[in-house]
């Protein structure tokens, strides 16, 4: 049997048995009194829980035969299905829930039922809404703060709606976390009839080349939907067509060529692939929120910095990302971009100025002589004055501050949204490092391939003329500070699997090895693979 007409003939029973509740007959008043009673006795100690039920007047949620039928029945069924968004259903335990609910004869029993019931209820909502995990109990480098909801305003919700539109409200409705449940079960879906088949064993392969490498390669990428299904068996136009397409899917170069990396990817399975999806899910929990109908999007693994405008992609630029390095490497969180910086001085990051600069200054007093050694009041010291061996990292009193120009660390523009992370974006000299597939070379922060052209985007919406306006206080060459007149939120997220505009799943590296690690906590709170044969 598999597993969509496993799930249907569950959801079906446990919906007849939630229909079927039915209290013993005895005195109205008795079974009143004994029903509030185990209420309270059993919600004492859930301050929430049992504050609702008091407000309430211990009135019934789920266990009301009448009144409550379809919301019991709405919450067997969504406890049933939970695997559908990712979420540990054996947590909610409904084969346990749906035992009780048959075995429950006297207002007493129905009184415990109903908290139980409120609880896996509370602990659905919590994992469907904002996550199963706590993000920086499992990567510390994610300072994301989760929006959680009052737990007394999920259950008036409950109390408030018909039962369908409360469970509905429950499930997060961007348009992307929609998209990523859709690649989820059609991609269950295909693991059930197999999957992407065998690997490619070639090591690689290249328009004009033929015989059965080439064969697993277009099996393969047939499976994968890239290529119509055919008989041939020569690396044709077609075929370096569809690598070419599934390398921009996965973020490598587009050069046609089926070669080590290419080859890497084409041969990741399916199940890892999932994995990655039902991570993705977990982590669109995680900012379920309000992003801002106009936000700057940062995907890390991605490396590409963009303005997103009513869910539409309005500017894309590629970035330079913290390196893989465990100091170095961008964290995740959101804030609100104030300001630009034109023609930037650079103030050196104390960690820096101590680790990389002060070695050097040791060895010999001018080097790095580009950039300025000062006091604590900003002003210039004199180098030759300075004994720099007699200083180490802890006792240094100096900082140092590169001036605005071309050789600027930061480039001609910076874009700041004060944090306590010191990450912002900016220009850069280094520009060679843009035409890198993998661009992780940074101390933390992004830098922009096109940096100008991303600040003209973001003036459009406050001047005329916004690229004459940036120009003629970068001509000046003196620092300029230019306000956003309504501060734009800035998302820096780490996706390896997310969505295109019409619905195409992509995939990237897990350049920091966080997904990998957020995967093994999921697992070890109860999400499985379905659709995984063995």
């Amino acid at each position: 049997m598999n597993f969509s007409c496993r799930n249907l003939l569950v959801s079906c029973a446990v919906v007849c048995l939630a229909a079927s509740l039915v209290v013993r007959p005895a005195p109205v008043h008795a079974q009143v009194t004994a029903f509030k009673q185990a209420v309270a006795e059993a919600a004492v100690r859930d301050a929430d829980v049992a504050a609702f039920y008091r407000d309430n007047n211990y009135a019934a949620l789920w266990t009301d035969e009448e009144d409550d039928r379809d919301r019991r029945a709405m919450l067997l069924r969504a406890l049933s299905t939970a695997d559908h968004h990712g979420l540990p259903a054996a947590r909610y335990d409904v084969d346990g829930l749906t035992a009780r609910i048959a075995a429950a004869r006297s207002p007493r029993d129905l009184g415990l039922l109903e908290i139980e019931l409120t609880r896996v209820f509370l602990a659905y909502a919590r994992d469907l809404q904002t996550g199963v995990l706590v993000p920086s109990r499992v990567v510390s480098a994610v300072k994301r703060e989760v929006p959680y909801r009052e737990r007394s305003e999920i259950l008036a919700d409950v109390a408030r709606l018909p039962a369908r539109d409360a469970f509905r409200a429950l499930v997060p409705t961007s348009p992307e976390y929609v998209a990523l449940m859709r690649a989820k079960l059609g991609m269950e879906r295909q693991l059930e009839r197999g999957g992407w088949g065998p690997v490619v064993t070639a090591g690689k392969l290249e328009p004009g080349d033929s015989g059965p490498g080439v064969i697993e390669l277009r099996n393969r990428l047939e499976a994968m939907g890239y290529l119509p299904r055919s008989l041939g068996s020569r690396y044709d136009a077609a075929m370096r067509e569809a690598v070419e397409v599934f390398q921009r899917d996965h973020g490598l170069e587009p050069d046609g060529v089926a070669g080590a990396d290419t080859m890497a990817e084409i041969n990741v399975g399916m199940a890892a692939r999932l994995q990655s999806v039902i991570v993705a899910m977990e982590r669109e929990r995680w900012l379920n929120r309000d992003r801002g109908a106009r936000h700057v999007l940062v995907n890390l693994t991605d490396f590409t910095a963009k303005i997103i405008e009513n869910e539409r992609e309005v500017f894309s630029t590629r970035a330079v990302i913290g390196s893989e390095k465990p100091d170095r490497q961008s964290p995740e969180f959101s804030d609100s971009m104030e300001f630009m910086v034109i023609n930037p001085s650079w103030y050196v990051p104390r960690s820096i100025v101590t680790k990389e600069y002060l070695p050097k200054l040791r060895a010999n007093r001018h080097a790095v002589g580009h950039i300025y050694v000062t006091d604590r009041r900003g002003r210039v010291v004199n180098r030759n004055a300075v004994n720099f061996a007699q200083y180490s990292a802890r006792n240094f009193p100096f900082a140092m501050r590169q001036p605005p120009g071309q050789r600027n660390a930061l480039g001609l523009v910076k874009f700041m949204f004060p944090n306590p992370y010191n990450i912002y974006l900016h220009d850069t000299p280094s520009k060679d490092l843009f035409n890198r597939e993998v661009r992780a070379f940074s101390h933390g922060c992004i830098r922009l391939a096109d940096p100008q052209d991303f600040a003209h985007a973001l003036l459009s919406v406050q001047e005329v003329d916004p690229e004459g306006y940036f120009n003629a206080r970068l001509s000046t060459g003196n620092e300029q500070r230019v306000s956003l007149e309504k501060p734009l939120p800035v998302h820096l997220i780490y996706r390896t699997a997310f969505t295109t505009v019409r619905g195409q799943t992509q995939f990237r590296r897990d350049i920091y090895g966080r997904d990998a690690a957020i995967w093994e906590a999921l697992s070890k709170a109860g999400v499985a693979l379905r659709g995984v044969q063995g």
